[in-house]
């Protein structure tokens, strides 16, 4: 039945009170041990049960219990330090950006998200994208950065998982109540909810603006759930990566298009738009459609004045992960934008093809994105090598060490994750400035200065909470699917918390390979039930509603759990979310991580377990490549990649094994006279001031925001001047170069080795090369040499600069350069033409290079 009106209540607080709403509606609390600890006294049962939602909670909260507040002078101060806190937060002049940045303090970046994972009360996330996000916008807080989140507000979110009773997973979707949460309807002057709308087929569409405080920094989420819209499009912000191909064109439209026209109505010009996977690049479009439309210009120059401002950054180690659509759904979405674009259908088409001229290939939204940006990277060291070898054919030509994709390593936002015991001891050992500047090295020394009694301490009292939290988790559950009275009694039994513990939480898509452990289940079960060294693994983790091996993989845990040699020391926690992920990386002794080499980009949970105390034993994978060395945790293998995934999967689980027997175990077990496991706190340790430095996003985005974000802005601040002038000259000459580039060819080489070449000896090189009307100025040559492997190819090629030398009578130019004979061995030396602008973003942007 609908409405005739239409109205919002919101919570009735005493006046003495009214502060809470300020801090219900900043997420600065959610990583505020202290804010958090008021509004657990405030009901701590409440808090429970709403979900970690303060907002929800003040409006449940009975005036009796606002009454008894109001007359407990304790719980007044604590209100006052905390408003004290969020006040001084928000006031302060002192963040780094304020400190080292020149800009004019004018400045707006963008950061688009398909999902923000900023809280538990907002749960408008899936995984480990929306995590990074969520921490990415809070460390752009506390370093002051000018940056603003742009997303989507989905009313359903991602599913709550439930098993059955044979263990099969089911999924949930509770319907999210915005008001009640800790989110602002944006509205116009007149109290009508401001909108922006996007061109579908044959109709508008409109979606309002939520806004969700962060810090000192927004967060803007597009709801289309209002009635101006079709049924069909009410929906489209329904459900995260819900519905078919066709919806997830639709979002992605509403979020690149949408997400700058939301930032448009609200005056921000961003300077620069970072795009968290390609889901939004769309934006890139509406960017060069709103300054062809503001400056007159056409596509060509538009685009090289928008350009300097992108960034991407890809997450997907494999193409099967990228989103691609049909040339007929681009068409049926674009036709009208592209014809305000002025540019033709293939062209349009060819912006999302490796092979432009294929007209059976699909439009890739990272390719999209790739050939829009400025700057491309991927999420860790060995991610970025994989994306540049899976990204190769895009620079054909290229050598895929030079492939233009470059990392910054992801990281975690330690103040939402550390633990309120162990940020206390960081606080008492350490200093303040642990959770102010995570990335000092020196810091991180003095973790050596904390007394092993206290450390262990702490750790053990965490764990002891982690199994009783998991025993509460498991007995509803059993309650929940009409368990016998007997299963329901054993759930008080379950693990010890005095035991080695291990976890192992993370999205059950068959590459991470959650069952490698149950590869030989009478070795495990020994070590398990190990009388003197006893051990014990809590998984965690949602299958895709569609992967139904991944589901199955769920199954065969709670099943081999229901074994009489597991049933104590093997337990499956269902509905993996940010809460149950505080409690394992905080209470867990070892961190497990087993994705098949090469398919995790970076990973997050293990940095996470690890400022927490907890020890890694991982693959060789996605962060733990470059972190890993000995004395930290474990390396699963070598790193070595094997053609029988059945063999790699034998090897690897054993390899587990090896490691819990005879090295693990024993050293968590090695007590002495007092009782304390010194081996394993001395690892412990050497982890902490080894890994806390770097992998924490404040070090990301400050890694950003220096080497990417404050150059592009200014890059872009000179690109979009009033006259567009760089960008016209830049346009013109491309067209150019791109209109003669056929002509420029290396007609002719000369080597010098008159005399036998020796190590450290220079050979002279001479190239001679038509040009056609290219000036020299406009090409870079350069001579390519290196070792040669037995095919007779060039590995490990260094490319050297040659200098004009000469214009020959016949119009050809001549080229000179030196090749250093740096090693000994068969060598090889070829040479090679690109442009050479002052204004390209890089050296292989024009996709153009000839060699000989």
């Amino acid at each position: 039945m609908r409405p005739v009106h239409s109205f919002t209540v919101v919570a009735s607080l005493p006046k003495a009170l009214d502060r809470l709403r300020d801090l219900a509606h900043n997420l600065f609390w959610s990583w505020d041990h202290e804010i958090i600890a008021l509004f657990r006294r405030l009901d701590r049962d409440l808090w429970e049960s709403t979900g970690h939602n303060p907002v929800a909670m003040l409006g449940t909260i009975s005036q009796k219990r606002y009454e008894e507040v109001i007359g407990d002078p304790g719980f007044l101060a604590h209100l006052e330090r905390c408003c004290r806190r969020l006040d001084d937060y928000l006031s302060s002049q002192s963040t780094w950006f304020h400190r080292e940045s020149q800009s004019s303090g004018d400045w707006c970046m963008a950061y688009f998200s398909m999902e923000f994972a900023v809280t538990e009360a907002v749960p408008i996330y899936s995984g480990g994208l929306g995590v990074l996000a969520g921490d990415h916008m809070k460390s752009a807080s506390d370093l002051g950065l000018p940056l603003i989140g742009v997303g989507l507000l989905y009313q359903k979110g991602y599913f709550r998982q439930f098993l059955n009773s044979d263990g099969w997973q089911q999924e949930r979707y509770p319907t999210n109540d915005f008001y009640n949460m800790p989110l602002e309807l944006l509205e116009n002057p007149d109290g009508t909810p401001l909108t922006v709308q996007v061109e579908l087929p044959g109709r508008p569409l409109t979606a309002q603006i939520w806004k969700m405080r962060v810090g000192r920094v927004e967060v803007l989420l597009l709801d289309t759930n209002v009635r101006d819209n079709r049924g069909e499009d009410q929906i489209i912000t329904n459900q995260l990566y819900g519905g078919d191909n066709d919806m997830r064109l639709r979002q992605e439209i509403l979020l690149g298009i949408g997400g700058i026209r939301a930032l448009a109505a609200l005056g921000r010009k961003p300077l620069v738009c970072h795009m968290n996977e390609g889901h939004s690049a769309f934006l890139a479009l509406e960017r060069i459609r709103m300054i062809m439309q503001e400056k007159q210009v056409d596509f060509a120059v538009a685009a090289e004045a928008v350009r300097p401002g992108n960034i991407f950054t890809t997450h997907t180690p494999v193409p099967a992960g990228i989103d691609r659509f049909l040339p007929e759904q681009i068409e049926k979405y674009f036709v009208g934008f592209r014809e305000q674009l002025g540019i033709s259908r293939e062209d349009f088409l060819a912006l999302g093809r490796v092979n432009p001229t294929d007209k059976n290939e699909l439009f890739c939204m990272a390719i999209l994105a790739i050939k829009l940006s400025s700057r491309i990277n991927g999420v860790s060291k060995l991610h970025g090598e994989v994306s540049r070898r899976m990204w190769l054919n895009v620079w054909q030509g290229v050598p895929d060490d030079e492939v233009p994709v470059g990392y910054v390593t992801t990281g975690i936002h330690y103040r939402s994750w550390i633990s309120a015991e162990m940020a206390e001891l960081y606080d008492r050992y350490i200093g303040p400035k642990w959770s102010e500047d995570p990335s000092d090295a020196r810091i991180w020394d003095a973790v050596n200065q904390i007394p092993a009694e206290e450390l262990w301490r702490t750790h053990d009292r965490r764990r002891e909470r982690l199994v009783a939290f998991v025993r509460r988790r498991l007995r509803e559950r059993f309650i929940r699917i009409s368990a016998p009275p007997a299963d329901i009694e054993a759930a008080e039994e379950v693990l010890d918390s005095s035991v080695l513990t291990i976890g192992f939480a993370r999205r059950f898509a068959t590459y991470k390979r959650a069952a490698l452990l149950l590869h030989d289940l009478p070795r495990l079960s020994a070590i398990l039930n190990n009388p003197e060294m006893p051990v014990q693994i809590i998984f965690a983790g949602k299958a895709h509603p569609n992967d139904n091996q991944g589901k199955d993989l769920i199954r065969k845990l709670i099943r081999v759990a229901r074994l009489p040699e597991f049933r104590r020391r093997l337990v499956f926690l269902e509905n993996y979310d940010m809460a149950v992920s505080r409690y394992l990386v905080q209470g867990c002794d070892i961190w497990l991580n087993t994705p098949r080499r090469l398919q995790e980009a970076s990973g997050t949970s293990g940095m996470k377990a690890s400022a927490n105390g907890c020890l890694n034993m991982s693959i060789l994978d996605g962060w733990w490549d470059e972190a890993y060395k000995p004395g930290i945790g474990w390396a699963i293998g070598s790193g070595t990649i094997y053609n029988n995934l059945t063999d790699q999967d034998r090897a690897e689980a054993n390899a587990i094994y090896e490691l819990l027997e005879k090295d693990a175990a024993p050293l968590f077990y090695d007590r002495g006279p007092d009782h304390l496991p010194r081996g394993w706190i001395l690892r412990m340790k050497a982890a902490m001031g080894s890994l806390c430095p770097i992998f924490n996003s404040n070090r990301m985005v400050h890694q950003y925001a220096r080497e990417l974000y404050i150059s592009c802005a200014e890059h872009s601040e000179e690109f979009i001047s009033e006259d567009l002038s760089r960008a016209r000259a830049l346009a013109a000459w491309k067209a150019k170069l791109r209109s003669e580039w056929h002509n420029v060819k290396v007609l002719h080489t000369d080597l010098d080795t008159r005399t036998e070449p020796r190590v450290g000896s220079i050979i002279e090189l001479h190239a001679t090369l038509e040009l056609g009307q290219v000036e020299p100025d406009d090409v870079a040559v350069e001579l390519y040499a290196g070792s040669l492997d037995p095919q007779g190819n060039i590995t490990s090629g260094l490319a050297a600069p040659m200098d004009w030398a000469r214009r020959n009578p016949d119009g050809s130019h001549e080229f000179v350069g030196e090749v250093n004979c740096f090693q000994s061995g068969q060598c090889g030396v070829t040479v090679r033409v690109r442009p050479r602008h002052s204004d390209l973003n890089c050296s292989f942007e024009m996709r153009l290079i000839t060699w000989a």
